[in-house]
């Protein structure tokens, strides 16, 4: 007697196989982040550098490579915070976004020609993102706390409960708009 996969074990050996693919392709892409941060050895260290698709006048720092190390060094983190953020299990994971939109702020603001000194006085254009996520997550952590003590729950079932799963990436991408 033959016995055939039910339609439920082949969408699992799927959804399997989509989740080995997609992890792998996130692994590598955290693998090779020391590589992407020493691109900007390949810049030259001109005030103007020109490629076929752009020209680049770091008008501001006086040398392209110099902007571009820059560059790396605030788009890295920020990488890897949003694969941190769109991979992220825990309750928790919103607070991600205070690092997030500090490091994007700061990479606008290293294109800022006008601005003499990097990194400063940014704390106050953080406010009001802080205001919306610091009250969210102690809100979150306030009735997972709530329902521990009225349930005999443990963590992982509440924050399996209160996590949100979309199916895919865009999904997961429209429940922040």
């Amino acid at each position: 007697m033959k016995k055939t996969k039910s339609k439920f074990q082949q969408r699992d050996n799927n959804s399997y196989v989509k989740s080995l693919i997609i992890g792998s392709v996130i692994a590598t892409f955290i693998a090779i982040t020391p590589y992407l941060f020493y691109l900007y050895e390949s810049v030259p260290n001109e005030q103007v550098w020109s490629t076929f698709l752009f020209t680049y006048d770091s008008k501001g720092y006086g040398s392209a490579n110099l902007a571009m190390w820059v560059l790396t060094s605030k788009a890295i983190p920020v990488f890897l915070l949003l694969i941190w953020f769109f991979t992220c299990r825990h309750w928790w994971y919103h607070v991600l976004l205070v690092p997030i939109a500090m490091y994007v702020y700061q990479i606008f603001g290293i294109f800022n020609e006008n601005l003499t000194y990097i990194d400063e006085f940014q704390l106050i254009y953080m406010v009001p993102v802080m205001a919306i996520i610091i009250p969210s997550i102690y809100l979150i952590r306030a009735r997972i706390f709530n329902k521990i003590n009225d349930v005999n729950k443990s963590l992982e079932e509440l924050e399996e409960e209160f996590r949100v799963s979309p199916k895919n990436f865009w999904e997961k991408i429209k429940q922040y708009f």
